[in-house]
């Protein structure tokens, strides 16, 4: 993966010079929150998928440039937002900005960053583009609200927690590569295609980071493990591991969703059965399985350097310690 990003450097370079180009509101204090998290060390993940997308439908312009930087001002008002909502206090190693400026300020920067990018986006005169992105931000919201439905509840169907994964992450991922393709004028055969690759790899790629939560280096991660049980969040490992220990077991966990309190011992008592149980395995499979699934949307496409960007890409999501 390194050589990927080192191939498409330049053209990252010139995401992230947008995206500092587009943080020109007249107060200042807006400017200062958003560059706190957009200068975090985020990967610019979504950025290069819409890049690539577009490559790998014959596009050679520079409007990706744009579009890239909305497509991460979207991506920053999420986490603002989700930061806010989980009570965050560090995020990518760093505090939260709702711990440095507070969670109405977080909010407001969250909403500024959403109304900026939609705003802009309007200046494409590309209805398949914000069709695309508005129904991005729609299932955003909606995978949200169902994660918050079912916080501290440990009884939530593995299919619901895949419909909030493809709602809250795979979302916006599955819109960059489809509006990659948009730019190039891509039939729609080839947007559908390159939309489910987005899905597909945007689900593996959740998945992987919730395994990640529990079988990381905590430092490397830049959080504290354990932190979605901490939060009340039943993601794709522990639900596993509450289908298959002692009903004894299952009750300590239940205990400690509820209650949002889990002690070192506890932590280090659930990475025990969840080796033992193989759940964080299964969930590593069910990464495999989408992240095949998505290669497979691939093979429609001529053999490029492009698609072998994005074969590697997806490779990435699940071999990644961070």
């Amino acid at each position: 993966m390194a050589d990927v990003w080192e191939a498409y450097r330049a053209e990252l370079d010139g995401v992230e010079h947008q995206v500092r180009q587009n943080l020109d509101s007249s107060v200042a204090l807006v400017n200062t929150v958003a560059a706190h998290i957009l200068s975090s060390g985020g990967k610019r993940v979504r950025p290069l998928l819409l890049l690539l997308s577009a490559r790998l439908c014959g596009y050679t312009g520079r409007e990706h440039y744009q579009l890239g930087s909305l497509i991460e001002f979207i991506h920053t008002a999420t986490l603002l937002h989700d930061d806010v909502v989980d009570e965050a206090d560090i995020r990518r190693g760093r505090r939260t900005a709702r711990k440095v400026w507070g969670n109405q300020i977080s909010i407001l920067v969250g909403d500024y960053l959403y109304s900026k990018a939609m705003a802009q986006i309007v200046e494409f005169r590309s209805h398949g583009m914000n069709e695309v992105l508005a129904e991005a931000c729609t299932k955003m919201a909606e995978g949200e609200v169902l994660q918050l439905y079912y916080n501290g509840n440990p009884s939530m169907p593995e299919s619901d927690y895949i419909k909030i994964v493809e709602h809250k992450t795979a979302g916006l991922i599955a819109a960059a590569c489809r509006m990659g393709a948009i730019l190039a004028d891509a039939s729609e055969e080839r947007q559908s295609a390159l939309f489910r690759f987005g899905q597909y790899l945007g689900i593996a790629f959740q998945v992987a980071d919730d395994t990640l939560d529990y079988n990381a280096d905590g430092e490397r991660l830049g959080k504290t493990l354990g932190q979605d049980l901490r939060q009340g969040k039943a993601t794709l490992p522990l639900l596993h591991l509450l289908d298959h220990c002692s009903e004894q077991d299952r009750n300590m966990i239940k205990d400690r969703m509820e209650t949002r309190t889990l002690s070192p011992e506890d932590l280090e008592r659930i990475l025990g059965l969840m080796q033992s149980t193989g759940s964080l395995a299964y969930a590593m499979e069910r990464a495999k399985t989408y992240i095949a699934a998505a290669q497979h949307e691939l093979e429609a496409f001529e053999d490029s350097s492009a698609r072998r960007a994005l074969i590697v890409a997806a490779d990435y999501m699940i071999t990644r310690d961070r």
